[in-house]
């Protein structure tokens, strides 16, 4: 900061700036229009206020802003039209004594470029407008910016010369619309009404495009008041410098056809004919006369370079917004991928707590009826349990089978009706054909002749002594019956024998497996007490101890939910199956009648 006196009120609004957030200084900045236009300042004040300005870096926070996104600022583009305003009026009038260099060479060329670029996003925006409210709002907005720029380099000469070899500036000028067509070549006629001879200091490619703009605009319009602004520009470029008519000639050699033909009695009659008088007199001093051939050719020229250059400018910010439009579908597509996989997560979690609860709830509803229940009567009460369950399951399942068997055969009903619909009207037809058609005469069937008849006599004879008939007498079939009856007589009492050996068989090894499982649990020979002794010299003891393990073994059975009973798949390993519980029920029963 400076150290010498300053004025109160930009110390002050410099330290609101230094304390603010970055979303608050735009409104800030824009007290200094107030400070600038004051009644009571003159020029030796005006001068050290901008100074002072400066040297705060007011100016430098200006510039800043108007780099940022518009749209993003407190009043949008109202705000960034006023603070180009006051950038272009604090810099005109203001003598950088410490570093100069610094201001006319970085400075104010960087605030010219960011003028130039608020004013295209300002046109294209008010192209694309649809309401005429926001056409006018940003055509106002439009012209603050423009203004500023003429006001920029009216204080600054050697600024024209970085205007105009702008690409920004090219780009606003060679447009299709006409009120900021008319603007944007009224700030090219301030230029060179400042600086005559700045076209000779651009660069020869630049010269061209903005020569090849206008002439366009006079070839490919009929709007008086573009042509009239054209005309007078090419007017004021030919006064400029003689070079420059030279060029007209050379390059625009149907300009003068053009000039005659279409904008004659136009409303600026003075201008044409001026600029037609500079046109021949360059020509009567020159080699020869134009033939009509190079002014069409020129004509062309010019068209399809105008052409070209719109062509190429319109699809920059065409390839701008479809790599904008493609990120923006990538990036909602994985906001919606992200929330739809944290909502089916949310739905899992959920879905597994309801099933541990109604788990929970379940283990306890049975624990409590197993603990009302008495011992006898659990099989009972899981048995009816069972049956419920199944069915429910049946009734769920014949009631989803059979909607799905309906919608499955939807379509073929509507064809077998369809079908039977058509039938029916076939029907209808054929018998009102009948009953229309005359009945025939009746005609009787023809019968075979003699000869016929006496061949197929023949074959049917021949056929029965190919294949006799086989007899069997009475007593025959009644000794055959009595055989088979005794065959299986022996059969019945052979399988009746055979199912008692089974069955004895099967008594003997549950005796045997009772048996072995008492020894295995038996204590040592030095542990064997009197009650283990008696365990083995009645059957009583191990029936009962069998009878428990097989109670217990049904106790845990019939804890666990009913539908880990629904298959193999969903048994553990210390639960076991219905047949294995009757199986051992079996065994027990047998063992003790043994």
């Amino acid at each position: 900061f400076p150290m010498a006196a300053s004025d109160p009120q930009v110390l002050a609004l410099a330290a609101q700036v230094t304390e603010s957030t970055e979303q608050d200084i735009p409104l800030l900045l824009l007290k200094l229009k107030g400070i600038l236009h004051s009644p009571s300042l003159g020029c030796e004040e005006s001068s050290k206020i901008k100074q002072d300005i400066y040297d705060y870096g007011l100016t430098q926070y200006c510039l800043l802003v108007l780099k940022r996104d518009h749209s993003q600022l407190h009043g949008a583009w109202a705000t960034a039209a006023q603070l180009a305003e006051i950038l272009s009026h604090c810099c005109v009038g203001l003598e950088v004594k410490e570093d100069p260099e610094e201001f006319y060479k970085k400075f104010l060329p960087s605030a010219v470029d960011s003028l130039l670029v608020l004013g295209k996003r300002l046109q294209a925006r008010f192209i694309r407008a649809i309401k005429d409210k926001e056409k006018q709002d940003f055509l106002h907005w439009f012209q603050i910016v423009t203004d500023a720029i003429c006001w920029l380099f009216g204080g600054h000469i050697q600024l024209t010369a970085c205007v105009l070899q702008n690409d920004h500036f090219l780009q606003l000028l060679i447009t299709d619309d006409v009120e900021t067509a008319i603007i944007m070549m009224s700030v090219l006629h301030n230029i060179l009404r400042i600086n005559s001879s700045v076209l000779l200091q651009v660069e020869e490619e630049t010269l061209h495009s903005i020569l090849d703009e206008l002439v366009y605009k006079l070839s490919s319009t009929t709007n008086p008041a573009v042509g009239s602004a054209a005309t007078k520009l090419l007017l004021l470029v030919a006064k400029s410098c003689k070079q420059l008519v030279q060029l007209f000639t050379a390059r625009y050699k149907g300009l003068k056809g053009l000039l005659s033909k279409q904008w004659t009695g136009k409303g600026f009659d003075r201008e044409i004919n001026q600029l037609l008088d500079l046109l021949y007199l360059e020509q009567s001093s020159g080699k020869g006369g134009m033939q009509k051939q190079d002014q069409a050719a020129c004509i062309i020229q010019a068209a399809w370079r105008g052409f070209q250059t719109r062509k190429r400018l319109k699809k920059l910010p065409q390839a701008v917004i479809t790599l904008q439009r493609s990120f923006r579908a990538k990036r909602e597509q994985e906001l919606q991928h992200l929330t739809k996989q944290k909502e089916d997560e949310a739905l899992k979690l959920q879905m597994q707590l309801q099933r541990q609860k109604a788990m929970r709830l379940f283990h306890e509803r049975q624990l409590a009826l197993l603990e009302v229940v008495h011992a006898s009567q659990v099989n009972k009460y899981m048995q009816e349990m069972e049956a419920k369950s199944a069915l429910t399951i049946q009734r769920f399942w014949r009631g989803y089978r059979a909607r799905r068997i309906f919608h499955q055969q939807k379509q073929s009903l509507k064809e077998y009706k369809a079908a039977v619909i058509i039938q029916r009207a076939a029907c209808k037809f054929l018998e009102k054909r009948r009953r229309r058609r005359p009945l025939s005469p009746w005609k009787e069937p023809k019968g075979l002749t003699d000869e016929q008849r006496l061949a197929l006599q023949q074959k049917v004879d021949d056929y029965v002594k190919l294949h006799p008939a086989s007899q069997m007498s009475e007593e025959m079939s009644k000794e055959l019956h009595m055989q088979a009856q005794a065959k299986l007589a022996q059969f019945l009492l052979r399988s009746r024998l055979d199912q008692r050996a089974a069955q004895r068989r099967e008594a003997l090894l549950a005796q045997v497996n009772t048996d072995v499982e008492l020894l295995m649990n038996a204590p040592g020979l030095a542990e064997t007490t009197e009650k283990d002794l008696n365990a083995f010299m009645s059957r009583s003891i191990p029936v009962a101890t069998k009878a428990r393990q097989t109670h217990n073994t049904m106790l845990k059975y019939t804890r666990c939910p009913w539908w880990k009973k629904l298959g193999d798949e969903f048994m553990e390993d210390d639960v076991f199956p219905d047949d294995a519980i009757n199986t051992e029920l079996e065994t027990l029963f047998i063992g003790g009648r043994k």
